[in-house]
């Protein structure tokens, strides 16, 4: 799991129950699964994909990909986790997202990825615009923090879009132990609100 967001928010009780059992729900998404994973391989396996995501089991491959939809899915049974799948008009996974979820801070976390072919179409902004008002409204969380690649312009141009606020950078952990320098971006719900009501 990575880091939670730089800013520091404490949910009450009743706010923290709220949010873990929506993120059990996960209401609305299509909850990754076993039966996901070759698929999941399969847009994986491409490193236009993958290779700018810091938290992804490596190498990818068929029993990386199973532990990581297992153990995404253990922590979404204790409300801190959804990965969640998309597909393409011919049924075939297209992309993923995954919320990491703090509770106890309302806060949480966003990373995802198309295919490499529907890339570049406009919808990754939209898409990106989606997922913040579905965390914002769905799970109640008060605020969420991204990070990218010092490299990835695609995904800044689409966070930086979306209406985030550029807080520097930190140190991204991977699964394996090393490091990665990231931007870091936040946007609290209240934000959020005020610029949808301009």
């Amino acid at each position: 799991m990575s880091a939670p967001p730089k800013t520091v928010l404490t949910a009450s009780p009743e706010e923290a129950a709220a949010i873990f059992a929506a993120v059990r729900e996960a209401a609305g998404h299509t909850v990754a699964g076993p039966e996901h994973v070759d698929g999941l391989v399969a847009l994986l396996a491409d490193p236009a994909v993958s290779g700018p995501i810091y938290d992804l089991p490596r190498p990818i491959g068929r029993e990386s990909v199973a532990r990581w939809v297992a153990d995404s899915e253990a922590l979404r049974q204790e409300g801190r986790c959804i990965l969640s799948v998309s597909f393409d008009t011919a049924g075939e996974v297209a992309g993923y997202s995954r919320v990491t979820v703090w509770p106890e801070r309302s806060s949480a976390e966003l990373a995802g990825a198309r295919r490499a072919d529907l890339q570049n179409s406009g919808s990754g902004r939209e898409g990106v615009a989606r997922s913040i008002a579905w965390m914002f409204e769905v799970l109640g969380v008060r605020l969420i923090g991204l990070t990218a690649a010092l490299d990835n312009v695609r995904s800044a141009k689409a966070i930086d879009g979306a209406g985030f606020r550029r807080m520097g950078e930190v140190e991204s952990l991977r699964p394996d132990g090393t490091t990665r320098r990231s931007l870091y971006w936040e946007l609290t719900r209240d934000e959020w609100v005020r610029m949808h009501r301009l």
